[in-house]
C-alpha cells in the first residue's frame, strides 16, 4: 500500500504535466485565426502554425475562418414602387479581414450581413418600379455592396461582391409578361417579313429592270446592226449596177419581173396596175425587136443557129407585144368609170 500511493501520485503528475503541455500548445492551420483571452480579456490572435499560450490562464476561442466566403440567403419578399410584390434572392461575398473586430464587435456577423442586406435591398428596390428592378441588377448590385461595404467594415469583413441571384415577381406579371414577350416576338417577326418581302421586291424590280435595259441594249444592237447590213447590201448592189453600167432596156425587163409579185397573197382579189408598166413593156419588146450588136459569141455561132435565136426572139417580142397590149387595155379599163 506504501509503495503504490507514490506511484499513483507520481502518475497522476505525470498525466497533469502532459495535459498542461497539450493545453499550452495550440497549432492554427493555414487561413485560420484563434482569439486568445487572458484572464477575460483579448491578449493577442494566434497566427497560422505552433503557438504556446499558458495553460489554464489563457482562453482560446475556435478558430475563425480567412478565406472568402459566399452566403446565399433565402429569398426575400421587397415591395416595389409600384406597389408589387417580387421574391428577391440574393448571394454575398464577404472576407474576415480583422478576427478581433469579427469576434468581438458583432455577436454574430453572418446574421448581422443578413439582416443588413435585407433592409438595404428593401431600401433600393423600394425606389424602382418592376421594369427598372428587372432590368437594373448591376445598379442594385453596387448599391447594395457601398452600404454593406461601409457599414461592415468596424466589423472586420470586407464585403467583395454581392449578386442577385432570382428577382421573381407575381405569377400574374408573369403570365402578363410572358404574353407582352409573345406579342414583341411575333411583332419582330411580322417586321422582319414585311422586310424580306419589301426587299424580294425591291430585288426582283431591279433584276426586271437589268433585265429590260439588257433587252433594249440587244435589240438596239441587232437593229443597228441589221440596219448596217442593209446599208451594206444596198451599197453593194448600188455600186454593182454602176459599175456594170446598165441601160434602160435591163431595166425595164427588171421592172417586168416584179409585175408577179404584186399579185401575191391570199386576200389580193383587185390590184392596180401602175402606169408606167406600159411604157417598160414597150421597151421590152423594142429591146427584143431589136437586133443586138455583134459580139464574139454571136460572131462564133453558126447560120443555123443564127436563125433559130432570131426566131426565138422574133417571139420573144411577140409575147411582151401582147402582155404589153394585155397590160394597156387593163389599165385602161380601170381608169374608165364602173358604170359605163
Amino acid at each position: 500500500m506504501d509503495i503504490s500511493a507514490p506511484l499513483v501520485a507520481g502518475l497522476l503528475v505525470a498525466l497533469l504535466a502532459i495535459f498542461t503541455v497539450i493545453r499550452a500548445v495550440r497549432i492554427v492551420p493555414q487561413a485560420r485565426a484563434r482569439n486568445v483571452e487572458r484572464l477575460g480579456r483579448y491578449h493577442k490572435t494566434l497566427t497560422p502554425g505552433l503557438n504556446l499560450v499558458i495553460p489554464y490562464i489563457d482562453r482560446v476561442h475556435p478558430q475563425i475562418d480567412l478565406r472568402e466566403q459566399v452566403v446565399s440567403f433565402k429569398p426575400q419578399p421587397v415591395i416595389t414602387e409600384d406597389n408589387l410584390v417580387v421574391e428577391i434572392d440574393t448571394v454575398l461575398y464577404f472576407q474576415v479581414t480583422d478576427p478581433r473586430a469579427a469576434f468581438y464587435e458583432i455577436a454574430s456577423f453572418l446574421q448581422a450581413v443578413e439582416q443588413l442586406t435585407v433592409t438595404t435591398l428593401r431600401n433600393v428596390v423600394g425606389s424602382m418600379d418592376l421594369e427598372k428592378t428587372l432590368t437594373s441588377r448591376d445598379t442594385i448590385n453596387s448599391q447594395l455592396r457601398g452600404v454593406l461595404d461601409e457599414a461592415t467594415g468596424k466589423w472586420g469583413l470586407r464585403v467583395n461582391r454581392v449578386e442577385i441571384k432570382a428577382i421573381d415577381p407575381p405569377q400574374s406579371i408573369k403570365e402578363a409578361m410572358q404574353k407582352q414577350m409573345r406579342a414583341e416576338r411575333d411583332k419582330r417577326a411580322a417586321i422582319l417579313g414585311a422586310e424580306g418581302q419589301r426587299q424580294s421586291q425591291i430585288l426582283t424590280a431591279e433584276g426586271d429592270k437589268q433585265a429590260a435595259v439588257l433587252r433594249a441594249e440587244g435589240n438596239r444592237t441587232a437593229a443597228i446592226l441589221e440596219a448596217e447590213g442593209q446599208s451594206r447590201a444596198i451599197d453593194e448592189v448600188f455600186q454593182a449596177i454602176h459599175r456594170n453600167d446598165p441601160d434602160p432596156k435591163l431595166l425595164a425587163y427588171q421592172y417586168l419581173q416584179a409585175l408577179p409579185q404584186l399579185a401575191q397573197g391570199q386576200g389580193n382579189n383587185f390590184w392596180v396596175i401602175p402606169s408606167e408598166i406600159t411604157t417598160a413593156l414597150q421597151g421590152v419588146s423594142k429591146a427584143f425587136s431589136e437586133s443586138l450588136p455583134p459580139s464574139p459569141a454571136t460572131r462564133a455561132k453558126p447560120a443555123a443557129d443564127d436563125e433559130a435565136a432570131a426566131k426565138a426572139a422574133d417571139d420573144t417580142a411577140e409575147a411582151a407585144q401582147a402582155a404589153a397590149e394585155a397590160v394597156a387595155d387593163a389599165a385602161e379599163a380601170d381608169r374608165r368609170p364602173r358604170g359605163l
